[in-house]
């Protein structure tokens, strides 16, 4: 009758190509509750121990996966559903702007619960004791020599036979390895008191002193060091100037380095009637005007400048593009309105570069001409 309390027999051979012909001679014979130990990697042992890959990888890729879709499915519903904001007339799921925290979420996912499987289910934590530990067989193998275990829970497993088998390989040494009588039982104790009492009284710790130093510690001395900064933020009074305001206009006349200044400064008759548009309407600049036209302008005026807004109720939509004031406009009118604003639209003059608003002049005609063809346009 097996003897109940033993765990394997060990068997310590001299050199790495004895230990490779063991492995493979084990596997040869049918035995497959065995493993091999040496004091350091041997090249081809896994192919020689006849392993399979390891099923580690689909936890990562099924938590990675999950990952990625949580992320996005959060990133959608945000945007879309809950909260949905028109910003620069960018559409609301914006995919390119998303893949840096869905990539972040999906490398977090993975090594968390790759991790956690390995410690959990593979290496049963917290349960971290085993029959091997502290065995002379240990002793050698970590230090020296190299060995080869077969368990006895294989189903080909007889002491006699597993013995002489050993001997017959070169085993210089075999060495019967026992459970300890509290472990012939013994199961993965992740709700072991002990372990469930550590847990406690890490989560009354960490808790409690997280918050504190997120909430107390950093608005402290040193630590306040970067907050606490002799300057003057956004809309912040100032008590250095008269007027008791920090964010400050450039001063009136000054012009910026490699800039002219707009010449029709609040005269849009004159601008309508001398500006004349210095860029040919090509497709590729077109496809220009489209873009910022898109960006900037349809959030107030529409995708096709029907007045239709698509800011919700945000703002007072404008007149269409398409009445006979409109169409009336030279270009150089056009240009001056988008770089000067009118009535509640601002100026687009720091937002939109001076040859963008002349391409943007080019896509406005387009579709003005787009709804009011004549005959020469449809031959």
């Amino acid at each position: 009758m097996q003897d109940a309390r033993l765990y394997s027999l060990s068997a310590i051979f001299q050199t790495p190509d004895e230990i490779a012909h063991a492995a493979e001679q084990t596997v040869e014979r049918g035995y497959t509750a065995f493993d091999v130990h040496s004091p350091y990697p041997l090249h081809g042992m896994p192919r020689a121990m006849g392993l399979k890959a390891s099923k580690l990888g689909y936890v990562t890729l099924v938590f990675g996966l999950s990952g990625a879709a949580l992320a996005l499915f959060f990133m959608w519903w945000v945007n879309v559903i809950e909260y949905p904001l028109v910003i620069g007339g960018k559409p609301l799921f914006q995919l390119p702007a998303f893949i840096p925290v869905t990539f972040e979420v999906t490398v977090l996912m993975a090594a968390i619960f790759t991790v956690v499987g390995m410690l959990f289910v593979i290496f049963r934590f917290p349960n971290t004791s085993h029959q091997l530990h502290d065995t002379p067989y240990m002793k050698a193998v970590s230090s020296d020599k190299y060995g080869l275990t077969i368990q006895a829970l294989d189903p080909l497993f007889d002491e006699e036979r597993v013995r002489e088998f050993l001997q017959d390989l070169g085993a210089v040494e075999i060495h019967r390895i026992q459970f300890d009588a509290e472990e012939i039982e013994a199961r993965p104790r992740i709700f072991e008191p002990r372990f469930v009492t550590l847990l406690i009284l890490v989560a009354l710790l960490v808790g409690p002193s997280t918050y504190i130093i997120l909430n107390h510690v950093l608005y402290m001395p040193p630590f306040d060091w970067m907050m606490e900064q002799q300057k003057i933020n956004p809309q912040m009074k100032s008590e250095l100037f008269a007027d008791g305001f920090g964010m400050r206009s450039p001063v009136e006349g000054t012009v910026a380095r490699g800039h002219l200044p707009y010449p029709f400064k609040g005269q849009p008759d004159l601008a309508g009637k001398f500006l004349v548009n210095p860029i040919l309407p090509t497709e590729s600049v077109l496809e220009l005007g489209k873009k910022k036209y898109d960006t900037f302008c349809s959030p107030c005026h529409g995708n096709f400048g029907d007045g239709d807004s698509r800011l919700r109720g945000q703002f007072p939509n404008p007149p269409t593009l398409h009445s006979d004031k409109s169409r009336g406009w030279s270009d150089g009118m056009i240009f001056h309105v988008v770089t000067e604003g009118q009535n509640i639209m601002p100026s687009y003059a720091s937002q939109i570069k001076e040859r963008d608003r002349w391409a943007v002049v080019h896509y406005v005609r387009a579709l003005l001409r787009a709804k009011h063809a004549t005959e020469a346009d449809l031959r």
